[in-house]
C-alpha cells in the first residue's frame, strides 16, 4: 500500500530541489525527517512539509504505522515558468525565467 502527497507550484527550481531529494531517497521516514530538519535550505523545509503530509495520509487513510514507512518514490518535476524581463545592454530585453516545481513524495510500508 502506498500513500502520497504533492506540493504544486513551489517557488524553487527543480534543479535545486533535486539536490535535497537525493539525500533522502529510499530512507526510512524517521531518518529522512531528521535529515531534512537539520538542513538549512528552502527546499528541505518544503520537502519536509510534503513528507509530513504523506505520512499523515498513510496513517489516517490506510492505517499504516509511521515506524514501518519508508520513502519509495520522491521526485521534483518542473512546474510553470514565470517569464520576466530585465533591461539589457544597448536597449535589449533579457528574459529571466523564474522556475517552479511540483514535489511528489510517495511512502510505502516495509514488508
Amino acid at each position: 500500500m502506498e500513500a502520497k502527497a504533492i506540493a504544486k507550484g513551489v517557488r524553487i527550481p527543480p534543479r535545486k530541489a533535486r539536490l535535497v531529494l537525493d539525500l533522502v531517497r529510499g530512507k526510512s521516514v524517521i531518518e529522512a525527517d531528521k535529515i531534512l530538519s537539520n538542513l538549512n535550505n528552502k527546499a528541505a523545509r518544503i520537502t519536509r512539509k510534503v513528507l509530513v503530509s504523506a505520512v499523515a495520509n498513510a496513517e489516517n487513510n490506510y492505517d499504516m504505522k509511521k515506524d514501518n514507512l519508508f520513502i519509495s518514490h520522491i521526485v521534483a518535476d518542473e512546474g510553470m515558468v514565470m517569464k520576466r524581463i530585465r533591461a539589457g545592454a544597448r536597449g535589449q530585453a533579457k528574459r529571466i525565467n523564474k522556475r517552479t516545481s511540483h514535489i511528489t513524495v510517495v511512502v510505502s510500508e516495509k514488508v
